[in-house]
């Protein structure tokens, strides 16, 4: 951009004082919702040992059948919301992927 001043400006893009940023160390709030090794570790055990609930296995049946929208709209009114319900729908099309490879 030209010149490199040797004294503070008032006016124009470089106007003021250079002063280097206070930077802020993140706080423990930010990280709220992300699953930690020991609760995904208890996730993956407790559904290992009881398996699905009833309304996850008919999920998993209209998924099989390739019934997608169908599935989700009834996920929708089981868990109570479109976000929660888009989640089950794809953690149970894993399910799905993972048994047909088998």
């Amino acid at each position: 951009m030209g010149a490199i001043r040797r004294y503070p400006v008032c006016v124009g893009r470089e106007r003021g004082i250079r002063k280097t940023k206070n930077v802020q160390p993140k706080k423990p709030s930010n990280r709220r919702g992300r699953i930690t090794k020991q609760a995904k570790f208890t996730r993956d055990l407790i559904r290992e040992i009881v398996g699905f609930a009833p309304f996850e296995k008919r999920i998993l049946e209209l998924l099989k059948n390739d019934r997608e929208k169908r599935a989700l709209k009834f996920a929708k009114k089981r868990v109570g919301g479109t976000r929660r319900a888009k989640k089950k729908r794809e953690e149970l099309l894993k399910v799905v992927k993972s048994m047909r490879t088998k």
